[in-house]
């Protein structure tokens, strides 16, 4: 991008165009602030180029589009003293910041479920004796006394035996493997919206935003209704909790999306599910755990469902986003169409 020592645009190339989501026709000759606006200090800093006639670089600045989208990017400022204009190369950074943190946190979530996996398995196996030793000693009892409070005992230890490992199985997620077949994504869909409206009973709005041109994919059914349950069970919870909210609703939407990066790979066709709610949102501090085992926003929460969900979505190779204020808390599932380029 070319500007002027008025910061007005002179040449804009096909590559910037695209980034800033503009037309070089349209905007030539307006002030770059009217498209994109960083500061009012970085305008001053660069147009000061031109006195000082040294370039500079500035990383991971954030710029405010014309649209209220933003963008993070590195730039490098250069001016051309003959022609009084100031030449700015940029370098987009959203994408690669992107792969970066899912790449940590596929990994820190792997990480953590083979820690959960191999905890739950070492608790489960002391579990049985107990609950073994608890029903011998249970039928022994009944053989030399009569006193209720002692067998009591012994089916309190029963009965938090079996808590315990339910608990355990809870948190090992599903056992079966996928079972994949050519599905249709509305399909899970409806089941999903069908067995929330019979348990809300129509307290909560739930509309539907559907893209009819996605392709069927290959998925499991039942894995996909689990994962996508888990979501919007959340999201019920949340606006059931808060009585301040004139109309709770729920929208779920689906769109196609191109040559779209999940971790390292990249797909040509990406399948995007976004569950949105108008409830209080997540609290800014645990947004970025969410999807760990045992947290959980709630006082009754078991902090399950989103980590066995980014599983279950894990196995079809997608991955769950989510973003969060106050009015509205957004997922976005993303599940492969194709097979990476």
């Amino acid at each position: 991008m070319i500007v002027d020592e008025d910061l007005c645009l002179v040449y804009l190339n096909s590559a910037c165009e695209h980034l800033l989501e503009i037309s070089f026709e349209h905007v030539y000759g307006n002030s770059i602030t009217a498209f994109c606006f960083e500061s009012e200090d970085a305008g001053h800093t660069a147009r000061q180029t031109l006195t000082n006639e040294s370039l500079y670089t500035k990383r991971r600045a954030r710029w405010h589009l014309h649209n209220d989208k933003r963008i993070t990017l590195d730039y490098t400022v250069t001016p051309v003293a003959e022609t009084r204009q100031i030449i700015f190369e940029i370098q987009p950074l959203d994408r690669l910041l992107r792969i970066s943190r899912e790449e940590a946190a596929m990994a820190a979530q792997s990480t953590t479920r083979n820690l959960v996996r191999g905890l739950a398995h070492e608790v489960k196996n002391p579990l049985g004796g107990i609950r073994g030793a608890a029903q011998l000693l249970s039928q022994e009892l009944e053989q030399v006394t009569t006193q209720s409070d002692l067998s009591e005992y012994t089916r309190i230890i029963i009965a938090e035996a079996d808590r315990l490992r339910n608990l355990v199985d809870r948190m090992l997620g599903p056992r079966q493997s996928a079972n994949f077949r050519t599905m249709n994504i509305h399909a899970a869909l409806e089941r999903v919206i069908t067995l929330i409206k019979a348990e809300t009973r129509g307290e909560i709005r739930l509309t539907r935003d559907y893209d009819p041109s996605i392709p069927d994919i290959q998925g499991d059914l039942d894995l996909l209704i689990q994962a996508i349950l888990n979501i919007v069970h959340n999201a019920v919870q949340a606006l059931q909790a808060d009585k301040n909210i004139a109309r709770p609703g729920i929208e779920i939407a689906t769109r196609i999306q191109r040559k779209f990066t999940i971790g390292r790979n990249r797909y040509p066709l990406v399948c995007s599910i976004g569950i949105t709610d108008n409830g209080p949102g997540i609290p800014e501090g645990l947004i970025d755990d969410i999807f760990y085992p045992m947290i959980s926003g709630r006082a009754n929460g078991m902090g399950l469902g989103l980590s066995i969900s980014q599983q279950l979505i894990n196995q079809h190779k997608g991955l769950i986003e989510c973003t969060s204020e106050p009015g509205e808390t957004r997922f976005s599932l993303f599940i492969p169409l194709e097979p990476r380029l």
